[in-house]
C-alpha cells in the first residue's frame, strides 16, 4: 500500500522534475477519491537550504530520517557528478533495506546506481545519458528504450515526462487503475501512455568517415523511393561489390540496406510530423511500397506506430 512518500533531494536537484514527484503525490486527492498520502521533502538536513540545478533553493522540511517507514523514496533528476552525499546514499539503502520501494526520474538513476542497489537488476534513463551510465554502472541491465522499468520494489524511468508515467504506473500497480486516472485527469496528461523513448531521440543521418562514398551517400538521400540494390550502388561508387559493401560497413557502420531502411524511416518520420499525407502516400514517398511495410520498419525503428506517432508529434 502507498501511504506515505518521501522525495530525497541533493544540491542541482532538477526542480522540474521534482515537480513531476510532487504534483502526483505531494498534493491532496482525497476529493477525487484518491487515497490520502503522507508526502515528506527530505534533504540531508531540515530546513537547510538546497541549491537546484536552475538557480533557486529548495528547502526540505525533513532530513534523512524522514525516509523512515516511507513506502517510496523518490529520487527527482539531478545534475550528474563523480560523487554524491555518502549519508543520502546510505539513507537510500536503509530504506530500501527496511522495504521501501525507490522510484528514480530521469538522471536520478545515477544517484540510485551510486548506492549499488541496481547491481544486477534492470533500469532505464534518460537517453541522452545512455553511454554515460553504462560506463558508470556495468553491473546493471540497461535498457535504452523504455519509457520505464518496474523492477517490482525499483522503479527507474526515462526523461521526464516518462516520470510521470513511472508514476502513475506506481499509483495504479498500488492504489487502483481509477486513483492514477483521477491524477492524470487533474494534471491533463493521459493515464498511460504507449511506446518507448525511441520516439524522441534524435536520430542523426549516419555519417561517412571519409569522402569516398559522401556521393554515393548523398544520391541516395535524394531519390529514397526509388529501388536501390548493392550492385548498382556499387557500379556508381565505381567498386566491386565486395569493395562497396566492405567499405560501406567501415565508412558508416552498417550495411547498404539497413543505412536505407533507417533514412526511409527518418523521412517518414518527417513527413508524419509535417504533412497530412496518408500511411499509404507516405510509404510510396520514403520506398516502402506499402503501408504494411512502413509500419514493420517504423515500429522497429521508433518504438510505436505511424499512426500513434502521428498522433503524439504532428504540428497542430
Amino acid at each position: 500500500m502507498l501511504r506515505t512518500v518521501a522525495a530525497v533531494l541533493v544540491d542541482r536537484s532538477a526542480p522540474f522534475e521534482f515537480g513531476v514527484v510532487c504534483e502526483v503525490f505531494g498534493i491532496d486527492r482525497t476529493e477525487d477519491g484518491v487515497p490520502p498520502i503522507e508526502f515528506r521533502v527530505c534533504g540531508e538536513r531540515a530546513g537547510a537550504p538546497i541549491q537546484a540545478s536552475v538557480g533557486l533553493q529548495l528547502v526540505p522540511e525533513f532530513g534523512l530520517d524522514g525516509l523512515a517507514g516511507a513506502d517510496l523514496v523518490a529520487i527527482p533528476a539531478t545534475t550528474i557528478r563523480d560523487d554524491y552525499p555518502p549519508a543520502v546514499l546510505d539513507a537510500i539503502r536503509t530504506a530500501h533495506a527496511n522495504g521501501a520501494t525507490i522510484l528514480t526520474v530521469c538522471s536520478g538513476a545515477f544517484l540510485l546506481g551510486a548506492t549499488g542497489l541496481l547491481n544486477g537488476r534492470p533500469c532505464t534513463t534518460h537517453w541522452k545519458h545512455i553511454d554515460e551510465f553504462k560506463q558508470r554502472f556495468p553491473e546493471t541491465t540497461l535498457d535504452p528504450d523504455v519509457l520505464f522499468v518496474d523492477d517490482g520494489d525499483i522503479i527507474t524511468s526515462a526523461g521526464t515526462a516518462a516520470g510521470i508515467d513511472a508514476c502513475l504506473h506506481l499509483v495504479r500497480r498500488e492504489l487502483g487503475s481509477a486513483a492514477a486516472t483521477a491524477i492524470a485527469r487533474r494534471m491533463v496528461v493521459p493515464p498511460q501512455r504507449d511506446g518507448g523513448q525511441r520516439q524522441f531521440v534524435e536520430l542523426p543521418i549516419p555519417e561517412s568517415t571519409a569522402d569516398s562514398l559522401e556521393p554515393v551517400l548523398s544520391w541516395m538521400m535524394e531519390h529514397l523511393a526509388d529501388e536501390h540494390t548493392v550492385p548498382a550502388l556499387a557500379h556508381r561508387a565505381q567498386m566491386s561489390e565486395r569493395t562497396f559493401a566492405r567499405r560501406f560497413a567501415a565508412e558508416t557502420g552498417t550495411t547498404p540496406v539497413k543505412w536505407l531502411t533507417t533514412q526511409r524511416v527518418l523521412h517518414a518520420r518527417t513527413l508524419l510530423e509535417t504533412t497530412p499525407l496518408s500511411i499509404e502516400e507516405i510509404a510510396r514517398e520514403c520506398g516502402f511500397r506499402t503501408g504494411a511495410l512502413l509500419r514493420h520498419h517504423f515500429h522497429r525503428v521508433v518504438g510505436v506506430s505511424p499512426h500513434d506517432y502521428r498522433r503524439t508529434f504532428a504540428a497542430s
